[in-house]
């Protein structure tokens, strides 16, 4: 039985059109559950994972050419007719991955003559050149003989590893993933290694300097510190103080990365640690046949895709958080908790609780573990989002008393709660990860490097809190409860009011990017920790969306939005950003708008004959603007979840008289 009103034909031949898409989505999703009751959707980026990935297996000895051909047809294909390429669909060209592509193609043969390669020299000296590169491009090229160690690289010490986790610029105030790939990168860049390609690229010198960054007083001091550094690094290396100890902290170091490694060979599931990981270790005298060498090796071939295209690089795997969407998705949209698919995701995902200590227990030393990761392997960085949505998505399909998911959703909650910053924000991965400092590096250019609260985090946590606690509907503020969780739930709400933005909407830390943080997360987890509908929060939200529809009814934002306020909520009509607006406008009680039936047609619309949506544009993030990602299951699950709350009324939605649910 659906919801949907029966008062004119138009209303049936949607609700008809509704369930027909309905029933096709969800058998399309069902197919394409893995027999041990995951799934996982491809994780596009952008051909600087596939450019990086020969130069390691030039570096390491190990490139084959039958390898190198594959990765070259993929980065050849990637390429703008202007020359450049760039770091997500429909994006300009970006200096930096096309000097590392065009690396990779002249590896691969092609020669600077040929047409597409004269381009994109051309475009690349016209932006700056190899000079203007980031910084991990520059350290890339130094270790295959392309640019001097010496020439506008910083210093990054192993010596790092002994400073205290309260100290500025020690490992432990950076974000997880940055944290990961500097202890690394110190390895490297003490060892300095140059293992020559068989050419150089001059013809990517623009040979003019390249414009800096503005600096403020911590800016200088900064690069005041480098420059000491600098200095340092410049004694003989069995010079008295630096030989004992660098030898102590290149052993420090090496133990670091050791004991981090994951069961699959990866380090915190993700491209970046895996590769300079397995650099570090190798320089440290580690062979190719090493255990620990070889599972990394093992690792990064488990991120490979390949097809007509040719072989592309993922640059993280995320079956957790796709299999926990997918159950949100099928549950809302009316499949039984009970169906045989739901019942092998539970217990699939339950057996991926995290249950060890990582690197959030160097600020929470007291908490148990629980929660989850996002990847197939990664026990030493759970992550909140994913434990939220786990919990949500376990307790949609039913977590029985005495059950292991009973079990495993307790943990988690006390996991989670103990993971809330001071400030009743939650990050991704640690708590109170907010350091000033690492942000004002002058030459650490490469996207986000601390984890502080972001509002689409705590929203899913305040959704999952309140549905945990319950709430009264009838209350405007949120009452300061007794117990440890609903204390949480109230700071959470209050930090998450605190952060809208002035034109009502949520900043997307996570996902692009003001449609995200408003459409699926902040509205539906304000409305489900009692706030009704005609909240002032609520209503600008809502009032912020309806100003963002496109004329087709649908939603888009590009990720120039985390660039240019310009593009705040503007771009391309997306199924998984219409779903999102979508699910924000049902969670405040608008089913009856025009805007939220123009978007369930838009969906319904542009349905594909196989039951699933197109959509190449990126709505992932890894770092806004920096780093980009393509979820492959989002154009699916989150189309599916809109109409399926859409037809049955599922999900968070006011529950105060008047409203139309």
């Amino acid at each position: 039985m659906t919801l949907l009103g029966e008062a004119t034909a138009q209303d049936n031949g949607l609700r008809d059109g509704v369930e027909d898409a309905v029933r096709r989505a969800t058998g399309w999703l069902k197919a394409h559950q893995d027999a041990g009751g995951w799934w996982k959707g491809e994780l596009e980026t952008n051909v600087t994972m596939d450019a990086e990935d020969v130069l390691l297996r030039h570096f390491l000895g190990i490139l084959e050419p039958g390898t190198l051909a594959e990765a070259a047809q993929w980065i050849r294909s990637n390429q703008l007719d202007e020359g450049p390429w760039a770091t997500f669909y429909g994006g300009p060209g970006e200096l930096s991955a096309t000097v590392e592509a065009y690396v990779a193609l002249r590896l691969a043969g092609d020669g600077v003559a040929e047409p597409h390669m004269q381009r994109a020299a051309a475009w690349a000296r016209d932006h700056g050149g190899v000079e203007a590169t980031r910084m991990f491009t520059r350290v890339w090229l130094s270790m295959v003989g392309c640019w001097d160690w010496d020439d506008n690289l910083p210093v990054v010490p192993p010596e790092l590893v002994f400073l205290r986790p309260n100290w500025p610029l020690s490992i432990w105030s950076f974000g997880c993933w940055a944290r990961q790939t500097i202890v690394a990168l110190a390895v490297i860049m003490a060892h300095r290694p140059c293992r020559a390609l068989p050419f150089g690229i001059e013809e990517l010198h623009s040979h003019r300097a390249p414009v800096g960054r503005p600096v403020d007083l911590v800016g200088r001091a900064l690069i005041t510190l480098d420059k000491a550094l600098h200095r340092y690094e410049a004694l003989p290396a069995r010079s008295w103080p630096k030989r004992p100890i660098r030898a102590a902290a290149l052993r420090e170091a090496e133990r670091w990365i050791v004991a981090r490694q994951e069961a699959d060979g990866s380090w915190g599931g993700i491209q970046p640690p895996m590769v300079y990981s397995t650099i570090a270790l190798t320089l440290q005298g580690y062979p190719l046949d090493h255990p620990v060498v070889a599972a990394a090796l093992r690792g990064l071939d488990a991120f490979v895709l390949r097809d007509e295209r040719g072989r592309r690089i993922e640059a993280c795997q995320s079956p957790v958080w796709d299999t926990a969407l997918a159950m949100i998705a099928l549950v809302d949209s009316g499949t039984p908790a009970d169906d045989p698919c739901l019942s092998s995701a539970r217990e699939w995902i339950v057996g991926e609780e995290v249950t060890v200590r990582g690197d959030w227990a160097v600020r929470r030393p007291e908490l148990a573990p629980g929660g989850w990761a996002f990847e197939f392997e990664n026990v030493h960085y759970p992550d909140i989002d994913d434990t939220a949505e786990v919990v949500i998505a376990l307790r949609r399909v039913g977590t029985p008393a005495g059950s292991p998911a009973e079990a495993a959703c307790r943990r988690a909650l006390q996991w989670t709660v103990g993971m809330q910053s001071s400030d009743g924000g939650w990050g991704a991965f640690d708590a109170d990860n907010t350091s000033t400092i690492p942000p004002r590096l002058p030459f650490f250019d490469f996207g986000e490097v601390i984890d502080p609260p972001s509002a689409d985090v705590t929203a899913h946590v305040v959704e999952m809190l309140a549905a945990e606690t319950g709430h009264d509907p009838n209350e405007r503020s949120i009452i300061e409860r007794s117990n440890g969780v609903k204390v949480a739930l109230d700071r959470g709400v209050r930090w998450l009011l605190a952060s809208q933005e002035p034109d009502g909407s949520w900043f997307g830390r996570w996902g692009v990017n003001y449609v995200y943080g408003t459409g699926w997360a902040a509205l539906p987890a304000l409305v489900e920790a009692g706030l009704p509908a005609g909240d002032p929060a609520i209503q600008a939200g809502v009032r912020w969306l309806l100003e963002h529809q496109n004329k087709d009814g649908g939603w888009g934002e590009d990720l120039r939005s985390y660039a240019e306020p310009g593009w705040r909520g503007r771009g391309t009509s997306t199924a998984s950003q219409t779903a999102w607006a979508l699910i924000g406008l049902l969670a405040a009680g608008r089913r009856d708008d025009q805007a939220t039936r123009a978007g369930v047609e838009w969906l319904v619309r542009n349905q594909t004959a196989d039951g699933t949506w197109d959509e190449p544009w990126y709505t992932g993030e890894g770092f806004p603007w920096d780093f980009n990602l393509n979820y492959h299951l989002y154009r699916h699950v989150f189309p599916l979840t809109a109409l399926g709350r859409y037809l049955l009324g599922t999900g968070p939605r006011p529950k105060t008289p008047g409203t139309s649910l």
